[in-house]
């Protein structure tokens, strides 16, 4: 009986600690080519966790693993909200195609905390009009710290009515007090550098008085820079003229040095800084400087070693590996990845099948707005070009087989190539081990003969880049392109961008 009991505390346990959040709900007037993601708000990376498509009638549901409790970005076309989700939750969201996700109803599990954040968000927009904040920039420093200690007063004020009112989470409480600090940390930043221009008094410099308050708002940083990208970018604001005057001195004589490299070994100077806060900004400034589509190779390479050496909290690492295979794609040289593949009659399919010849690699789904419109007419001509000479495998990650099967007949209907599915679409296991997230679509790897990764992951068929790789795996010489032929729909590959505050980083040194 004992035996059963300790089962049954072992398997509560486990469900109460679950990370899964279940969502479902609908939007009124959307389409169905639209998807809706969600993105964790605080993390590094900011890669999708879940890309859910809409029905006919705008009904959608999906679950995935929530790293954390807290905050996360609702993504849907084109345009961005905050939600407050607890793993273990299950969450029902509506809306209307029109104004989502700018407005929606949260019901279920999530109710209250998001009650709470909206009518927090809705305060801030109603009291930001009364407030003029151009006035308290343009005075003098007393009146300017009088006016600040006055709208944080009102701000926790509404935060403390509301917490009544709505009973939010302990945790959420906690983040929306740390984020009023973060907002009055940045209101005092942008007074210290811009009052001496604005006042016409180049000599400025912030009193003890201004230093002291600031100390006063940082009571916990390690909390405030784990959960708020914007006082990630309040720190390094204010660290980059110390920043540009050590990137001036270290490198003299220096070329090819990354941003990141710099950053790096700046921090390394900064022990008033905790091991977590140089983690997070370090990770940041990589997201933002570094981490790009066209990354050399030998700078990737400098990157996972910082990655590897410097960074220490291992969500964090994991996160910035993910995201930089997202981006450039899996390291040339090493062996491509096999996955589990099927063709339209169910049969098994494996990369490996391909060995002694190249071939490229082409994901896409029938939902991606860039796919018919102009990458099909130019992969037209790629593949019989160089059909000759190497293979065409067509990767589908749709969300069904069944709609694998109509999109491949009639979008590559007469395009010479295996077409093959990954089960799960963009949680399959191929979507997995190279990378692929809806931003990314459609996207092409070349592999060569030898089954190892040829080229970083490619969405411009057009790019002169890829037509070179193309030419020295298969010995052929493509005919130059027509300069409206390199013209391609460019997607943006910087998810972070998306998320993460604008220029947030110290200046390039490059």
């Amino acid at each position: 009986m004992k035996k059963y009991l300790l089962l049954f505390i072992i398997t509560a346990f486990v469900m109460s600690c679950s990370k899964k959040v279940e969502v479902k709900g609908k939007i009124t007037g959307s389409s169905p080519l639209e998807r809706i993601e969600f993105v964790e708000a605080s993390g590094v990376g900011t890669l999708p966790l879940i890309n859910i498509g809409l029905d006919k009638d705008g009904n959608f549901s999906g679950s995935f693993d929530a790293p954390k409790d807290g905050m996360y970005v609702i993504n849907y076309a084109g345009r961005q909200s905050l939600i407050y989700l607890e793993g273990g939750q299950k969450v029902n969201i509506s809306g209307n195609g029109a104004t989502f996700p700018n407005e929606f109803v949260v019901t279920g599990d999530a109710k209250k905390n998001n009650d709470f954040l909206t009518a927090s968000q809705k305060f801030l927009a109603e009291y930001g009009t009364k407030v003029n904040i151009g006035a308290l920039m343009g005075g003098d420093e007393a009146a300017f710290l009088k006016g600040m200690h006055k709208i944080e007063a009102d701000i926790n004020k509404n935060v403390d009515d509301l917490a009544k009112k709505n009973s939010p989470s302990k945790a959420l409480l906690e983040w929306k007090k740390n984020d009023v600090k973060v907002t009055i940390l940045n209101l005092l930043a942008n007074y210290e550098m811009s009052h001496g221009p604005m006042s016409g008094n180049p000599s400025y410099k912030a009193s003890k008085a201004l230093k002291d308050y600031e100390t006063q708002l940082e009571t916990d940083k390690d909390a405030m820079v784990k959960t708020i990208p914007l006082y990630r970018q309040y720190l390094l604001v204010k660290m980059t003229p110390d920043f540009q005057k050590y990137a001036e001195a270290n490198s003299k004589g220096k070329t090819g040095i990354t941003t990141s490299e710099m950053f790096a070994q700046y921090l390394k100077t900064k022990k008033e800084l905790s091991q977590t806060a140089k983690d997070y900004l370090l990770a940041f400034v990589m997201a933002q400087a570094d981490i790009h589509p066209t990354t050399p190779a030998a700078n990737i390479d400098k990157i996972k070693k910082i990655i590897d050496s410097d960074i220490k909290d291992a969500t964090i690492k994991s996160d910035l590996l993910k995201m930089q295979v997202a981006i450039t794609g899996l390291k040339i040289g090493d062996v491509a990845p096999d996955a589990a593949l099927a063709k339209q009659d169910g049969k098994a399919y494996k990369l490996s099948e391909n060995k002694g010849k190249p071939y490229m690699l082409f994901f896409y789904a029938s939902w991606n707005p860039y796919i018919s419109e102009a990458t099909v007419p130019v992969l037209k001509e790629v593949v019989n070009f160089y059909k000759s000479k190497m293979n065409f495998v067509f990767v589908n990650v749709d969300d069904t087989k069944d709609q694998f099967i109509k999109t491949s007949n009639s979008l590559l209907k007469g395009v010479q190539g295996v077409n093959v599915y990954g089960e799960g679409g963009l949680n399959s296991d191929i979507a997995k081990k190279y990378g692929v997230y809806g931003f990314k679509l459609p996207c092409f790897v070349i592999i060569d003969k030898d089954g190892k990764i040829a080229s970083r992951s490619f969405v411009n068929l057009g790019e002169q880049e890829l037509v070179t790789i193309l030419d020295k795996q298969t010995g052929l010489s493509a005919p130059k392109a027509e300069p409206n032929m390199q013209m391609q729909p460019q997607l943006q590959l910087d998810p972070s961008a998306a998320q993460q505050p604008a220029n947030p980083q110290p200046a390039p040194t490059k």
